[in-house]
Formats: C-alpha cells, structure tokens, sequence
C-alpha cells in the first residue's frame, strides 16, 4: 500500500504525517481524511488552484496532467516543475513526498 509523506507544513501540519492511501486515490482526498485541511475551494473539480502541492518525490509515478489542470497550475502561487492540484494527482503504486505551499491563492476567499 502507498504511502504519502506529507512534510510539515506550519499551519496544518506542524508536524508532518505519513499517511496510507490506495491506488486512485487523489493527494487530496488521502490529506483530507487525514485532517490535514488543504483547501479546496472549488469542490475538487479542477477550478482552482487552492489544494495545489509539490510532488517532492514520486512525481514520475503519477499520471501526466492534462491541459485543464496545466492550465490552473499556470495561476498557482510558487509554481514548480513538479507542481500538480490535489485533486488531480493520483497515487499511484510509489510512495510520494508531499510539499504543501505556505501560500495559496484563493480568490474565493477573503483573507487572502
């Protein structure tokens, strides 16, 4: 069973989590039922760019995004080349190192 390392993140994961996951499942659903509370404004529909994470290790393993999530991830705060939306990544049969951005853009919401 995949793991994902979630590395800690001072707001919702001070201290980091190794979490278990199932092939299919999204970064973002595994983080969620977790209670690690990545936002996720749209609803998981790949609209935004809140849940938007760093692959640190594992990215290969992942299927390649498609145009929609390109597009989104062009609008994401400290974009990389191993950028993918939460909702989007599946996991697959490695393990996966997990970066959540200090920042998020959230154009929904105000205090951003």
């Amino acid at each position: 069973m995949p793991k994902i390392i979630v590395l800690p993140h001072e707001e919702l994961c001070p201290e980091g989590a190794v979490l278990e996951a199932n092939e299919g499942d999204s970064v973002l659903d595994v983080a969620l039922k977790n209670g690690i509370g990545i936002e996720h404004a749209c609803e998981k529909s790949c609209a935004c760019t809140t849940c938007h994470v760093i692959i640190r290790e594992g990215f290969d393993s992942l299927e390649e995004s498609d145009e929609l999530e390109d597009d989104m991830l062009d609008k994401a705060w400290g974009l990389e080349p191993e950028s993918r939306l939460g909702c989007q990544a599946l996991v697959a049969q490695e393990d996966l190192v997990v970066e959540i951005p200090k920042y998020t853009l959230n154009l929904a919401s105000e205090d951003h």
